[in-house]
C-alpha cells in the first residue's frame, strides 16, 4: 500500500492562489468523489482520499495500491483552473514516511502560521469526518489520521509547544491596538459567524469596544453569536450602506467571491471623513477586494499579512519544537511498521485459510475412522501424521526439485522456519 500527500500552504503559495483551491465543507464530498474516480482510471481501484482545507492550507492525502502523485497534481491543477507547472511551483508533494511526518507535524501545530496552535487539530478531525461520510476513508488513511491525533495529543501534553502562542484573532487585536489609542472607544463589525469570527469576537470583546455588530448570511446563526457579546445583528445586504459606521471590520466567510468591494469601502471612507478604518480579511478566498489596500486611511490585513505578528516568540520555543519532532519521528516509525505489517496481511490470510482447510480435512477423516470403530490412539496418530505431511509437503518438494541455487534457497528458508533452536 502506498501513501501520498499534495498541498499548498501559507509558506508556499500566496493567498489568491490558495483561494483557488479552497473547499468549503459542503464541497468536500463531491470533490473527493471526482478525485477518486479520476485516479481510478490510473490505478486498479479507487484510492482512499481526504481533503484538508483551511485559510492557510489545502492538502490532499491519498492511499492506494501504488503512488499516483503526478496524476493527483494534474487533477488538482485542473480543478483550480491553473497550469500544472504553476501549481507545482507552489506545491509540496510527499510520499510514505514524508506524508506521515507532514500529517503528524500539521496535527501538532508545527506547520502552522501560529506555532503550536490547537485549531488545526479540530480542522483535521473535521476533514477526516467529511472523508468518512463521503465513503472515501479506508483503513490506511484512518490509521494515519488517528495516529496523527495521538501524536498531537502527546506533543501538547509532553512539551510547551503551545505556550504563549499568538492566535490570528489575538494578532488582529494587537494590530488594531497599534492604530487606535483606546480599543474601548471603537465600533467593530464582524462579517461571518464561523469559528474564526467567534475567536476574533471573543478577543475584541475582552477590550470592551463601544459597539459590536455581526453580519451573516444566515440571521439565525448571526443572532446566536451576537447574543454572546450583546451585539447588533446586520443583514449582509445592509453592509454597503452601513460600513462607514465601523472603525474595525473583521471578515471570514465561506464565500467564493468578495463580499466587500472597493466601491463600498471608498464610499465608507468618504462618509467617515477619512477617519482611519481597520480591516482584517481572514477568509480564503478573499472576502474583501484586494484593491482596498491601496486606499488612504484604510489599513487592510490578510491572513498572510498577520504572519510576522504571530511569529513573535517562536524562537523561545525551539527546545519544545525539538522535543515535538522527536515524538513525531517515533510516531512515523510506528506507522511505517504498521504499514509493513499490513503488506503481509493477504499472505497471512491465505496461509491461515490453507491451514484451516488441512485441519478440516484431517478432522473429517478422523471422525470417519472413529465412527467405524477404529482404535482412538491409532486415529489420533494418523491425524497428526496427515497434518504434518501436508505441512511439510511443499518444503520437501522444493528440496528435491529445481536447480542447485533454488534448492539452496529452499534449504535456508526451511532451516529458518522449521529448525531454529529455542522454539
Amino acid at each position: 500500500m502506498a501513501v501520498w500527500a499534495l498541498g499548498i500552504n501559507h509558506t508556499t503559495a500566496p493567498v489568491d492562489l490558495r483561494g483557488r483551491f479552497a473547499f468549503a465543507l459542503d464541497q468536500v464530498a463531491p470533490t473527493l468523489d471526482a478525485l477518486r474516480q479520476n485516479l481510478a482510471t490510473r490505478l486498479s481501484r479507487q484510492p482512499e482520499a481526504a481533503i484538508l482545507s483551511t485559510c492557510n492550507r489545502t492538502e490532499i492525502y491519498c492511499a492506494g495500491p501504488e503512488h499516483a502523485l503526478d496524476h493527483t497534481v494534474d487533477w488538482l491543477a485542473r480543478s483550480g483552473g491553473v497550469s500544472t507547472s504553476v501549481l507545482r511551483s507552489h506545491a509540496y508533494t510527499l510520499s510514505d514516511a514524508g506524508a506521515a511526518r507532514h500529517a503528524f507535524r500539521v496535527a501538532s501545530g508545527l506547520d502552522s502560521m501560529v506555532l503550536g496552535e490547537a485549531q488545526i487539530l479540530g480542522q483535521m478531525k473535521d476533514a477526516v469526518r467529511a472523508a468518512e461520510q463521503a465513503g472515501a476513508l479506508g483503513t490506511t488513511l484512518n490509521q494515519l489520521f488517528q495516529r496523527s491525533f495521538s501524536v498531537a495529543k502527546e506533543v501538547r501534553s509532553a512539551t510547551e509547544i503551545g505556550a504563549h502562542s499568538i492566535s490570528m484573532a489575538a494578532a488582529a487585536v494587537r494590530l488594531a491596538g497599534q492604530l487606535f489609542e483606546d480599543l474601548g472607544k471603537i465600533r467593530v463589525l464582524f462579517v461571518g459567524a464561523g469559528e474564526m469570527i467567534e475567536l476574533a469576537a471573543t478577543h475584541f470583546a475582552a477590550k470592551s469596544p463601544a459597539r459590536i455588530a455581526i453580519a451573516n448570511r444566515t440571521l439565525e446563526r448571526g443572532e446566536k453569536l451576537a447574543a454572546r457579546f450583546g451585539a447588533e445583528v446586520l443583514k449582509l445586504s445592509d453592509l454597503p450602506g452601513r460600513l462607514h459606521e465601523f472603525d474595525a471590520v473583521v471578515s471570514s466567510t465561506a464565500s467564493q467571491l468578495p463580499i466587500i468591494g472597493l466601491g463600498a469601502v471608498e464610499r465608507a471612507v468618504k462618509l467617515r471623513k477619512h477617519r482611519p478604518m481597520f480591516m482584517v480579511d481572514l477568509a480564503v478566498p478573499r472576502d474583501i477586494e484586494p484593491e482596498v489596500k491601496a486606499l488612504e486611511d484604510v489599513y487592510l490585513y490578510t491572513v498572510d499579512d498577520l504572519a510576522h505578528v504571530v511569529q513573535t516568540g517562536q524562537a523561545n520555543r525551539q527546545a519544545a519544537v525539538e522535543q515535538a519532532e522527536a515524538i513525531i519521528d517515533a510516531g512515523v516509525q510506528s506507522f511505517l511498521h504498521w504499514m509493513d505489517q499490513r503488506g503481509a496481511v493477504p499472505l497471512i490470510q491465505q496461509l491461515s485459510a490453507q491451514a484451516d482447510e488441512w485441519r478440516a480435512a484431517e478432522l473429517a477423516r478422523a471422525r470417519k475412522l472413529l465412527a467405524r470403530g477404529d482404535d482412538v490412539e491409532a486415529v489420533l496418530d494418523a491425524m497428526s501424521r496427515g497434518l504434518t505431511q501436508k505441512m511439510l509437503h511443499g518444503a520437501m518438494a522444493e528440496l528435491h526439485t529445481g536447480d542447485a541455487e533454488a534448492r539452496e534457497r529452499a534449504s535456508a528458508a526451511i532451516q529458518h522456519f522449521f529448525l531454529r533452536k529455542g522454539r
